[in-house]
């Protein structure tokens, strides 16, 4: 029998990386199921190569260049990167984008850096931000919400970013009544709004619909899988930010339209979540959170880019360590001054 002997503390739990990472996943499940209603067999093909070709690149990278006989294909970050890269595409991308885009986030972002732990930035976000700088045009053809399966072929429009961006660029507030209602933004159908003499667009396919995105997040907080701080630290901030915008000029449009467009949801509760690039502690979670929603409103409402939500939690990926050496947890046996 194989004693092991180490330090104290001794502290168990039934968490793990293959328990939390496939737990994501199916907080995930309603959104992808949305996703697939709205924009059709576009969505499962983009879905389907995203998550098959970041298996693959981290498996061969495994393999072949790192020698390491042990594959962590199985521990479900890949799968989890795969389907998160997809959430950040429009369904009518060409695949082999999608496959450019999931060698970036594994191949660059991710294994070059060591692999799960390791890297600096959200893998799923970077590829999207090589992708968009890279391919802006293909990035930024968004589709019509289709009729379920039969999804709308060859038609794209702008989003509901584009259009309150368009009336903070031209000071006109009436664009702003051409925004879809409230509830259409909740279930993530723009197809009842028009934008200039077309539909309005859907895009990207993680960001179609709030309420399941919602769901996702009640699941991962009932599982504690995450902690509330990150997600409600961005939402508050953007909600009092852009709320005071609006009561200082109504060309701003108002918190319950930041907070439902565009990928705001999806960034708060599965993008700025990720263990690896977040901050450790809870005060410096809160931290973190208050400046990627800061940073979010800065961007959509100032900045070149409609969405400013992948570029706000990428910068502060890069700050998560200097905001850990700020708020460094108490070590065990650590007597608290009074």
């Amino acid at each position: 029998m194989k004693l092991t002997v180490s330090l104290s503390p001794h502290v168990h739990g039934d968490d793990s990386v293959r328990r939390n990472m496939y737990g994501v996943c199916l907080a995930l499940v309603p959104a992808m199921l949305c996703s697939f209603i709205f924009f059709g067999l576009g969505a499962i093909a983009v879905t389907a190569v995203s998550i098959a070709s970041c298996v693959f690149f981290e498996w061969a990278i495994n393999k072949y260049m790192f020698r390491n006989p042990k594959s962590t294909v199985t521990d479900g970050s890949a799968i989890l990167t795969g389907i998160l890269l997809a959430f950040n595409m429009p369904s009518n991308l060409p695949l082999w984008i999608v496959v450019i885009g999931a060698l970036f986030a594994i191949g660059v972002v991710k294994m070059t850096f060591g692999g799960l732990g390791c890297n600096l930035f959200n893998p799923a976000l970077a590829g999207r931000a090589f992708l968009l700088i890279s391919f802006p045009a293909q990035m930024t053809d968004w589709p019509v919400v289709g009729q379920g399966f039969a999804a709308v072929d060859g038609i794209s429009g702008a989003t509901p970013l584009a259009l309150m961006k368009e009336a903070v660029k031209t000071g006109d507030a009436s664009l702003l009544s051409s925004m879809p209602d409230l509830w259409d933004m909740l279930i993530g159908n723009n197809s009842h709004a028009t934008y200039g003499s077309g539909v309005m667009g859907g895009g990207c396919l993680g960001e179609v619909c709030a309420l399941a995105i919602i769901i996702g997040l009640i699941y991962m907080l009932v599982r504690r899988i995450i902690t509330w701080h990150i997600p409600v630290a961005i939402l508050a901030t953007v909600a009092v930010f852009t709320g005071l915008l609006h009561m200082a000029d109504p060309m701003y449009a108002g918190p319950a339209e930041h907070l439902l467009s565009g990928g705001l949801m999806l960034g708060a509760v599965f993008m700025a979540t990720d263990y690896v690039t977040s901050p450790m502690t809870r005060k410096g979670q809160i931290i973190y959170g208050v400046a990627i929603g800061f940073l979010t409103v800065v961007i959509r409402t100032w900045g070149a880019y409609p969405e400013g939500m992948s570029f706000a939690i990428l910068i502060m990926n890069a700050f998560t360590p200097l905001i850990n050496n700020y708020c460094k947890p108490k070590r065990f046996g650590e007597v608290v001054r009074k």
